[in-house]
């Protein structure tokens, strides 16, 4: 018996907390939990109140915060663009300005807070600049501390040490270019794309996001140039994927794949690169040798569906993440939700509603963002969110009520087996789908059994080919 993979997860009811599939060959047969929901909370910010401030919790205040990164000690680095900084937050939620200074822009190096600067102009008429500025919009942070930006509209990646001091790593301010080599002779960036007729403004597209992996190259996505680079430790800079100036959607070796304005980068332990391919709706991935392939989405296609990754569909993604067990996180920017897509190439939504915008507080579906543009994560658990139009930071975590042991699910004389733990005394609804779908209508019951303190035992008939996905909940 043949048994299909699943894809994706119910979105409208926040009640649901586990998501199984069941995938068999002729020769074997297992089953792989795909979808916990995560609970989101805000953590830093208050929706809807831009400003600079410092301060714990709610009582701190962003400026449209683009970047996230995460040490391994849980402090957050946040991208603060509408606000030139760099800011760090606490695990306890405490937030201050890293680097830069609120409101001032600039290309200075030197001291974080005393003398360096960040962000530019967006766009400029003969070369003078004439239109509302840009702060960075990348970040991310080594294993010894050093925090890396993409000093977007200064077309310039930037270095702050643990000690405080801001170096420019490679780029020429405010000069860009596609040049390769030492750090002091690459450029990045796009200055002349989508001019206007004479006398109306170029716009300025630099480098949006920045990786960094446990070796210290440094990954970042080029997204005015359509290309994702690479700096070394050592200093040199290359042009690991794409074509200069050639948009498009190729997978393909080296310059013979194309990205079409590329927001986001992260770095796996094995080297391989996830990109937020912005323009083309999906994500993409490059391995070590620097061959391209598609990780999920549509060439050009923009939607919402979950789904096996050819079937999956993004709305202009911006963000992405790696955790340890490699699921890829995505701030899904266009449908205002965070995706997941797991090792095998499933893709799911954890929180948030297509195209529902808000700043909810909630499981699964009841969290709502707005415009969510960079993550994080911890390990394999907690999630932080650059939710961007609410000017906050919010943070996800698995919601912990009702687990699969994910070493006891098998399938064995046509049933699906498998160990239930919750609450004890609560009641647990099995339902199953012949085809992953979000209309609770087209799940059928099949158990309702109450959970012991030891966990429940679950025996499920396959039936005759017609369930593939199966799914628990609590009973309300």
């Amino acid at each position: 018996m043949a048994v299909g993979g699943a894809f994706g997860v119910l979105t409208d009811a926040s009640s649901w907390l586990v998501l199984l599939t069941l995938m068999a060959t002729w020769m074997q047969a297992n089953a792989q939990p795909l979808y916990t929901p995560y609970v989101f909370t805000n953590f830093a910010g208050l929706p809807g109140a831009a400003g600079a401030d410092n301060g714990t919790g709610s009582a701190a205040r962003f400026n449209y915060p683009w970047g996230i990164a995460v040490d391994g000690a849980t402090n957050v680095y946040v991208a603060d663009e509408g606000n030139f900084t760099i800011r760090k937050i606490t695990p306890l939620g405490a937030v201050t300005t890293l680097a830069g200074s609120a409101g001032e822009l600039g290309t200075n190096d030197g001291p974080a807070i005393s003398e360096a600067l960040f962000g530019g102009y967006l766009s400029d008429t003969f070369g003078i600049d004439t239109s509302e500025a840009g702060g960075p919009l990348g970040i991310a942070v080594d294993s010894t501390g050093n925090v890396y930006v993409a000093d977007t509209y200064n077309y310039t990646i930037r270095k702050i040490t643990p000690g405080g001091t801001v170096t420019t790593l490679a780029g020429s301010p405010r000069q860009p270019g596609t040049n390769n080599g030492p750090a002091n002779v690459a450029l990045f960036g796009d200055r002349d794309h989508a001019c206007g007729a004479f006398g109306f403004p170029c716009s300025h597209i630099g480098p949006f996001g920045i990786a960094v992996d446990g070796a210290g190259n440094v990954y970042v996505a080029d997204t005015g140039n359509h290309t994702i680079r690479k700096i070394t430790p050592g200093g040199a800079v290359s042009t690991l994927a794409g074509s200069p100036n050639n948009p498009g959607s190729n997978d393909g070796t080296g310059s013979t794949a194309q990205f079409r304005f590329p927001q986001g980068v992260a770095v796996d332990g094995a080297g391989n690169v996830y990109v937020a391919d912005t323009g083309n709706h999906m994500i993409r991935k490059i391995t070590p040798g620097g061959a391209v392939t598609s990780f999920g989405g549509a060439p050009g296609v923009s939607g919402s569906a979950d789904g096996i990754v050819y079937m999956a569909r993004f709305s202009s993604p911006r963000g992405v993440a790696v955790d340890s067990a490699t699921n890829i996180y995505v701030a899904d920017t266009g449908n205002s939700t965070i995706r997941k897509v797991s090792p095998g190439g499933v893709v799911t939504t954890l929180a948030g509603r297509p195209s529902t915008f808000g700043d909810t507080d909630g499981l699964g579906p009841a969290a709502l963002f707005r415009s969510p543009s960079g993550l994080g994560v911890v390990g394999a658990t907690h999630l932080f969110v650059a939710d961007s139009e609410n000017d906050r930071i919010t943070r996800g975590v698995p919601d912990p009520r009702l687990q699969f042991d994910t070493t006891s699910q098998v399938i064995s004389n046509d049933f699906f087996l498998a160990r239930l733990f919750g609450p004890a005394g609560s009641n647990v609804v099995v339902v199953a789908s012949a085809t992953l779908s979000v209309k609770l209508k087209d799940w059928t019951p099949l158990q309702t059994k109450a959970l012991p303190l030891g966990g429940l035992d679950l025996g499920v008939p396959l039936g005759t080919n017609r369930y593939r996905f199966f799914s628990a909940h609590l009973s309300p």
